[in-house]
């Protein structure tokens, strides 16, 4: 197996920024598991496991068979005691944050590739990986971190690396289970649709989704997810943005080089330095985690030119983007290129605010910063960003 290379530029913590007076939630915050539900796995790992004894091994029997060939290691995500490492192959890569849980594993399978690590900063290269299982464990993040959670799991996977993935239906955010065995973990639960706009937005493929009702049992519906990772760009988002900046779709380039408006000759990134938005060159993490600035694109399947896209492409992303806004509430929406609204709401429009608002967001159109347009200059730019992030 080649060597992975860890990544030291996640930390994992949480802080708070400043906004004109407002306080808000940063994004150094790319833990996963919620703490009280890893306290009590830590504690109780032996017992979680015995009562668990025979699990279902469908997860990884459907990786298995959508891997292709090659020497890209797979990774079981929140492993647990092993249940599925055991059934994946022998380069397999066992993570979870619970050492308890890796000792169990390492006690069953002591061969295994055992890593104590979080979801959210993976510790392994960028396209290092080959597929990826996480069954029930992202469960247990908030709903509202679970973008960052999926864009980090983008970086480290091989373009059209496969996925399997298991989380629980229902409406809720993180919330305490209070009764059984192992009270005090805490639970997300997602609808069928909503979850699959978030898969979309990472950066995947939803190839198959099914809902499996669990009424005999009272428990949860499961909801399995086989996703592909597309060559798209992820998603920076979460709660508390200041400002949601909308591509029309990633480039080829920046699907690539996990960067939205990433190539040289673009001029976003010198225009939102110049405007005060952000304070480090093309780094969307760091934009969000410090300045609140989210990222995401109208339509999220990459091509060399804008100019490919068609307009029912810019009509279903213009929906998806709504139900992002109504979700994470972002203080304003700057959409960067006038052609994708024109063509999804308003053939006639012009840069500045808009009429129409984006899940209760208010939405500011401004020209494209490529280099190809020639008819908008770096200062005209930086001042669209400067309104944009003003607010209305």
């Amino acid at each position: 197996m080649g060597t992975i290379v860890a990544r030291d530029d996640t930390q994992g913590l949480v802080g708070r920024a400043r906004n004109g007076g407002k306080s808000r939630t940063t994004y150094d915050r790319l833990v996963s598991l919620d703490r009280e539900t890893n306290t009590v796995y830590e504690a109780k790992a032996g017992a979680w496991t015995a009562a668990r004894a025979g699990k279902s091994l469908d997860a990884a029997e459907r990786l298995m068979g959508r891997l292709v060939t090659g020497h890209a290691p797979v990774l079981d995500l929140g492993c647990g005691p092993g249940y599925l490492t055991a059934a994946l192959r022998t380069d397999t890569i066992a993570l979870d944050p619970a050492v308890a849980m890796l000792d169990l594993l390492r006690d069953r399978l002591p061969a295994s590739i055992a890593v104590q690590g979080e979801a959210g900063a993976l510790p392994f290269a960028t396209e290092s990986l080959g597929g990826a299982v996480a069954n029930a464990v992202l469960v247990h993040i908030d709903r509202a971190d679970l973008p960052m959670v999926l864009a980090e799991l983008h970086r480290t996977l091989r373009v059209d690396a496969p996925v399997e993935l298991g989380m629980f239906g229902g409406d809720q955010d993180l919330t305490t289970v209070t009764t059984g065995d192992f009270v005090g973990r805490r639970f997300s639960l997602w609808d069928d649709d909503h979850l699959q706009d978030v898969f979309v937005g990472a950066g995947f493929e939803v190839a198959a989704h099914r809902r499996i009702e669990r009424e005999e049992t009272g428990h949860w519906p499961s909801l399995l997810s086989s996703l592909t990772r597309r060559r798209s760009l992820p998603d920076t988002v979460g709660p508390g943005m200041r400002l949601l900046v909308c591509g029309l779709n990633p480039s080829l380039h920046a699907a690539d080089m996990g960067v939205g408006f990433g190539r040289a000759g673009n001029r976003f990134w010198p225009a939102a330095l110049a405007a005060g938005i952000v304070s480090v060159d093309r780094d969307p993490r760091h934009a969000l985690r410090e300045h609140g600035v989210g990222m995401t694109d109208l339509v999220k399947r990459s091509t060399p030119r804008a100019d490919e896209l068609d307009r029912q492409e810019y009509v279903d992303g213009l929906a998806r983007l709504e139900r992002l806004c109504a979700w994470l509430r972002p203080e304003a929406v700057c959409m960067v290129g006038l052609s994708g609204w024109r063509a999804a709401v308003d053939r006639k429009a012009t840069a500045g605010w808009q009429d129409r608002l984006l899940g209760g967001s208010p939405v500011y159109v401004m020209p494209s910063t490529s280099g190809l347009n020639a008819h908008a200059q770096l200062p005209d730019l930086t001042e669209h960003l400067r309104a944009a992030a003003a607010g209305r």
